[in-house]
């Protein structure tokens, strides 16, 4: 069994991959397609590592541009491991970012973006679909009232979280991603249009 990837580079950028599971089954994620590459990375996690694990893999922070939390799991999923590593990440220079599907809020029912502000710079949200319907076929979300709490987290972020930015990918079937930037324009944050099979 080849060693867990727990840090990765991409440019400028280090990444943490902090967890393997996740709250959606995006049928465009390739780890959902059987393929948990990405950059030629095999994210692939077959245990589940400590905070202190993930700091000494980490090196120093402030030789990347940011650090961010983004692998095929979702990362708020292991919320008090990731709390732990972003204030050390802070506390010694460095810049944090979270990708997250915006469903932290739902799965542990209460705001946790307070805690998240603490310790993070910027947070990526996937918006995915400008409705309902759209949303749950791409993204197969376990949980019932899943695309309504993600808009309502996005809402919520820039009250704690200064560089907020929301997400959809191009080329999906029945994905209008005007709509999706005019909802991320009607919640005060920032649009990122991605474009599909580009990852990272």
């Amino acid at each position: 069994m080849s060693q867990d990837i727990l840090v990765y580079d991409i440019e400028d950028r280090r990444y943490i991959n902090l967890n393997s599971t996740c709250t959606l089954k995006c049928q465009f994620c390739p780890k959902t397609q059987g393929h948990p590459i990405v950059n030629k990375y095999d994210l692939t996690l077959h245990e589940k590592k400590s905070v202190d694990d993930y700091i000494a893999a980490l090196g120093d922070p402030k030789k990347y541009n940011e650090v961010v939390f983004c692998g095929f799991g979702e990362p708020t999923l292991r919320l008090k491991e990731l709390l732990a590593i972003s204030h050390w990440i802070k506390n010694n220079g460095g810049k944090v970012r979270v990708n997250t599907d915006g469903l932290a809020n739902l799965v542990y029912k209460r705001n946790i973006l307070p805690e998240l502000g603490e310790c993070v710079d910027a947070i990526s949200i996937s918006m995915n679909a400008q409705n309902e319907d759209v949303y749950n076929k791409h993204c197969q979300p376990a949980m019932i009232g899943s695309y309504q709490a993600m808009l309502e987290f996005i809402e919520l972020a820039p009250k704690y979280i200064a560089d907020v930015t929301a997400s959809a990918i191009e080329g999906l079937e029945g994905v209008d991603i005007e709509a999706c930037e005019k909802l991320a324009q009607e919640r005060n944050v920032k649009f990122k249009k991605r474009v599909l099979d580009n990852v990272g």
